[in-house]
């Protein structure tokens, strides 16, 4: 749709009520003078433009002044990546014709919504995060890289301040904000990919040391180091999701392996794509990276199984591989994780002896018995099924474990054999 105000005009494909609020934005202004009044109090992170957060009715949307054929390409970049679900900002509108009080033309504008809790790295790093959680951080841009690249765009202006990072529902997720210099191909060659990595490293070590010298980094953080980081993730990552991997059917312990690997780099599974042909199928993986406590959340929502974290990660590893493996992908995930809990975990547990019951606890017997199948599939290269896997646990690796009671003061026999 497009509005006019005097000489304003307004151009949005959305049919947003917001919008008719947005003529009344002091555009006679150049957005360094719009009056406090107007602007929202959010951290800004840093920009080559001048950039406003500015409060529209309920709303709240970040106003940046460019060139006009900036604004417009930008305007569509932005478009085409949120139709191809790729996590950025949502383009709001493009504003023209904007001239001051003495009829002298001032730049365009281009209007997106603002991210809801999403924080610059500025605001992220200028705290005190252990580096643990620094590292993170730097792990969800090193997946937004690759789902951009996966998808054919190339960023050519990879750097932290073109990055928004957001907490939902326990995850750290990283949006792209600035898409200036992105072009969007069919598929990207290696020479691009490595020039935008290259890029990463170069300007999120120089972002870093920026915040060291102004005493806003904590000093445990080594800005060279964390830059190195991303493209060893980076590296890592795409080698997993870009490499496919055939199997038989029946070699389920093989999808685990692929789940385990990813594991170990760092990354958790958001979801698990099988595609099946004649010879076998096809795996693809899609990482997330999770803030502390989501998988004992999620397992608990799920199932009723209230258990530590990695176990808890361990466990809806196993859940997924479930729904994948019944072809149940688009069923309600509460009524697949009640199936997989009666036919799965709890057949397990009560595979344990009652004078065993005192060694573990039901939701590491459970855990130990998947190390168990996954090594045992891996020394004899085929799918040992379940069953197998419990009888040959419990006769020749349970025997030999401590009881929990030793450790923990308390005793364990008089525990159910499943978890409520």
């Amino acid at each position: 749709m497009a509005a006019m105000a005097s000489t304003l005009q307004i151009t949005a494909a959305t049919s947003d009520p917001a919008l008719l609020d947005l003529p009344d934005l002091p555009w006679q202004l150049e957005l360094e003078q719009w009056p406090e009044a107007a602007l929202a109090a959010l951290p800004r992170g840093i920009s080559r433009h001048v950039v406003r957060f500015v409060r529209l009715g309920d709303a709240v949307i970040a106003v940046k002044e460019t060139r006009e054929s900036f604004a417009v390409r930008e305007y569509g970049m932005l478009r085409m990546l949120r139709r191809l679900g790729v996590p950025c900002v949502e383009p709001f509108a493009v504003v023209r014709g904007r001239v001051d009080e003495t009829g002298e033309e001032l730049e365009p504008a281009l209007v997106t919504k603002h991210l809801q809790f999403s924080l610059p790295y500025r605001a992220l790093f200028s705290q005190t995060l252990r580096p643990d959680t620094a590292r993170r951080l730097v792990d969800a841009l090193a997946v937004l890289l690759v789902r951009l690249h996966l998808t054919g765009f190339y960023w050519g202006d990879v750097s932290l301040s073109n990055t928004l990072f957001r907490r939902d529902a326990g995850e750290f997720a990283a949006y792209l904000v600035d898409a200036e210099t992105g072009e969007l191909h069919e598929t990207l060659s290696r020479g691009q990919r490595e020039y935008d990595l290259d890029l990463a490293m170069t300007n999120i070590a120089g972002e870093l040391m920026d915040l060291q010298s102004g005493s806003l980094l904590d000093e445990v953080v080594d800005p060279i180091e964390t830059a190195h980081h991303i493209v060893e993730r980076y590296r890592s990552l795409w080698a997993e999701l870009t490499e496919s991997e055939a199997f038989d059917h029946g070699e389920r312990w093989r999808v685990q392996a692929r789940i385990k690997r990813l594991n170990d780099l760092g990354f958790d599974i958001g979801e698990l794509a099988i595609s099946t042909d004649v010879g076998g199928a096809v795996v693809r993986l899609q990482p997330k990276v999770v803030d502390a406590g989501h998988h004992s959340r999620r397992l608990l929502r799920l199932t009723g199984l209230d258990v530590e974290q990695n176990q808890a990660r361990r466990l809806l590893n196993d859940l997924d591989g479930y729904i994948a493996a019944t072809d149940r992908q688009g069923e309600a995930e509460e009524i697949v994780a009640h199936d997989w809990l009666s036919s799965v975990f709890e057949p397990v547990v009560r595979a344990v002896p009652r004078e065993l019951r005192a060694k573990l606890e039901p939701a590491e017997v459970f855990h130990e018995v998947l190390e168990h199948r996954w090594y045992r599939s891996e020394q004899l290269q085929r799918d040992v099924p379940l069953r197998e896997a419990v009888d040959s646990y419990v006769e020749q690796v349970l025997p030999q474990k401590p009881d929990e009671a030793a450790v923990l003061g308390t005793t364990t026999a008089s525990l159910p054999a499943v978890v409520p």
